[in-house]
């Protein structure tokens, strides 16, 4: 992928992520051969060597220099979705500077060490990775710099792609409950009731009827986004897609205190302008703390939806810490590693 990377891995796993941007680029599963991870289609640029010019094909927007470099999990914080045009203006770009900057990776004797500083939001990040058999372990620690109480989007922008997604047989399962369609169409091609809301996993279809979200809609063009609130039956939360073709099921599981919303994004050859090209199959599992990529202001302002806080409170000079399971298994049943202790 021609990127600057550092990767750790195990009899079972490869795991890959990126110097600049931080993206984990690959959970490779050695007896599947397959990573089921996003690697866009476009040559990849390092945040960098990015510039307006040099790199037309990615547009104008806040997005286009994440776009350049996008792969795989991105980190969202403290945005999730677009600057403001002040701050724009000012230098945020969207999903914020976590995706962007170049990461401080230290090698551990059992795993990786990745530290960032955030000049424009004053923030202080760090995240650990661990490998146990076909899981890993992820720990992240936020710290707010400055002497005033924040509210904060920060999500776990996890896209995933062929190979090992196909619309038409990968599934998939997850832990939520009360669920909507997004107001706007993050593609061209909407098939959902747009700012409908719906109880997991039956989405109402713009033309009547209803879609399984357990499946991807296999005719393309499509797209759609949905958000879901973790049910709080539960004290962890989880996804899993599963591939017949690769015989693996592949998710995460998380703290629903931490992260009570998971958005689905759905791309099947929908935007037809560069860098996509109508040619790019996705589906995002973005777990975080808001339902909806938007601005910081539209966040703050939403406030609640569907009972739950749509952002994080930050205390003034304060930590946060969340730990999540990236886990690899054979099966669609609830994962393992919610039947067994904790390390």
């Amino acid at each position: 992928m021609g990127r600057r990377a550092v990767s750790l891995e195990n009899a079972d796993l490869r795991v890959t992520v990126l110097e600049e941007g931080g993206h984990i680029a690959e959970v490779f599963d050695k007896r599947a051969l397959v990573n089921p991870l996003w690697v866009p289609h476009w040559p990849s640029v390092e945040p960098s060597a990015f510039s307006l010019a040099r790199y037309p094909e990615f547009g104008t927007g806040s997005d286009a220099k994440l776009l350049a470099g996008i792969m795989g999990h991105n980190l969202c914080l403290d945005l999730f979705g677009g600057p403001s045009p002040a701050e724009a203006a000012a230098g945020m770009t969207a999903h914020g500077e976590g995706s962007l900057s170049k990461y401080q990776i230290t090698e551990m004797p059992t795993g990786l060490s990745m530290s960032l500083h955030m000049p424009l939001a004053q923030l202080q990040f760090a995240r650990t990775l661990q490998l146990h058999g076909h899981d890993v372990l992820v720990c992240e620690t936020v710290e707010n710099l400055t002497a005033a109480d924040r509210p904060i989007a920060w999500t776990q922008h996890v896209t995933l792609a062929p190979p090992f997604l196909d619309p038409a047989t990968t599934q998939f399962r997850a832990s939520m409950k009360n669920s909507i369609v997004s107001e706007t169409d993050p593609g061209e091609s909407l098939y959902l009731a747009a700012g409908q809301s719906f109880e997991w996993p039956l989405a109402p279809r713009s033309d009547g009827g209803a879609a399984d979200l357990r499946t991807m809609n296999p005719k393309a063009p499509a797209s759609a986004y949905t958000a879901h609130v973790a049910d709080a039956a539960h004290e962890d939360a989880f996804f899993l897609a599963f591939s017949p073709a690769h015989e693996l099921a592949f998710g995460y599981v998380w703290k629903r205190a931490d992260f009570p919303w998971m958005g689905i994004w759905e791309e099947n050859c929908s935007r037809h302008w560069s860098p996509w090209d109508s040619c790019t199959i996705t589906r995002g599992m973005e777990f975080g703390a808001s339902p909806f990529p938007e601005s910081r202001v539209e966040m703050i302002e939403r406030g609640k939806l569907l009972g739950e806080r749509t952002f994080r409170w930050l205390p003034a000079l304060g930590k946060l810490r969340v730990e999540y399971w990236i886990v690899m298994q054979n099966t669609l049943e609830v994962p393992e590693i919610l039947q067994r202790p904790q390390l």
